[in-house]
């Protein structure tokens, strides 16, 4: 029997055990690629990339991994397909899924993956939408992983927007065993229902705090996002004063552990967000994370497509 099609909507789809072998095997494929050694398992695959929202990162890090895994890859935009003309998402995923092998595709609501996945014939992966981002957060685990160890046991502050990264980085404080400080202005706070996982203790692993600075308190990472995510532009204005006091900054980064680490998902508003002196300081690994979500989705996209490889991971 042909087992069921795997998808990643949002991080709560993986089950620990899952996180544990695609972290190694993500470690195992950047290597091979630092050591300029071919790793093709995906030959002759296909990837569809579907973009309704705009990406730099998101794009380069597929589309770039897929060649490095020896696919090819397909992309599609709403200005440039039916998407943009009224084809309704299901007949869009019958047919792209009839003629690739994967799709990742960044959209607005949550809804709207879920109706493709529901109806394509390959795995579907969430490269962004409103209410999660899971790639990003499995690229940034990576890399504190990669720079102070296993993140279990540890605190990670969320400082900012009660967005898409803070509902996935709830997810994966439940599912990896670390706890999560979120700190948001009044009105911007985390959605529960969303941050939790499926009502199995979700809500108990992180906690809101009313100041930034005290959530910072004793953090071994520090993460924060941009005040205005893609779709709330006419919010900016009002955002940039709510948000005032949640500049991450060398008093915030102070308050942590002295070894913490800082991270951005990129683009960052330097003077916004985050000051200067700490997105270019020596705490910050923002640039191992970036090139870490092209690692990670490699590992993920062969996941769902082969499971898991046998290999020397450690």
């Amino acid at each position: 029997m042909t087992p069921p099609i795997k998808h990643y909507l949002q991080f709560a789809d993986f089950r620990a055990d899952e996180y544990a072998y695609l972290l190694a095997r993500a470690a195992l494929i950047k290597r091979k690629f630092k050591a300029y050694e071919k790793h093709h398992t995906l030959n002759d695959r296909t990837l569809a990339m579907i973009f309704e929202k705009a990406s730099t990162r998101t794009r380069v890090s597929f589309e770039a991994g897929m060649y490095q895994l020896g696919g090819s890859v397909v992309h599609l935009t709403s200005e440039g397909s039916q998407l943009g003309r009224s084809e309704p998402i299901e007949d869009t995923a019958r047919v792209i899924s009839r003629m690739t092998d994967i799709v990742m595709i960044r959209t607005f609501e949550q809804a709207r993956i879920e109706r493709f996945a529901e109806f394509s014939r390959v795995p579907v992966i969430n490269g962004l939408t409103n209410e999660y981002h899971p790639c990003q957060i499995l690229a940034d685990i990576f890399t504190f992983i990669e720079h102070r160890g296993p993140i279990a046991g540890k605190t990670v502050a969320w400082i900012g927007d009660g967005n898409n990264m803070a509902n996935t980085w709830a997810q994966a404080a439940a599912l990896l065993g670390f706890t999560l400080h979120v700190s948001t202005p009044r009105g911007y706070e985390v959605d529960s229902q969303l941050a939790a996982l499926d009502g199995n203790g979700g809500d108990k692993t992180w906690r809101h705090f009313a100041d930034p600075v005290a959530a910072c308190a004793g953090a071994d990472l520090v993460t924060t996002d941009v005040w205005t995510s893609m779709g709330y532009e006419a919010e900016n204005e009002a955002r940039k004063k709510a948000f005032a006091s949640w500049c991450v900054d060398a008093d915030m980064m102070a308050v942590a552990r002295p070894d913490a680490l800082f991270m951005h998902c990129l683009p960052a508003h330097r003077g916004e967000e985050v000051t200067a002196e700490v997105i270019d300081g020596p705490q910050s690994v923002v640039w191992d994370e970036a090139e870490n979500r092209m690692h990670v989705q490699k590992a993920l996209m062969e996941y769902l497509l082969l499971g898991r490889q046998a290999g020397e991971f450690a």
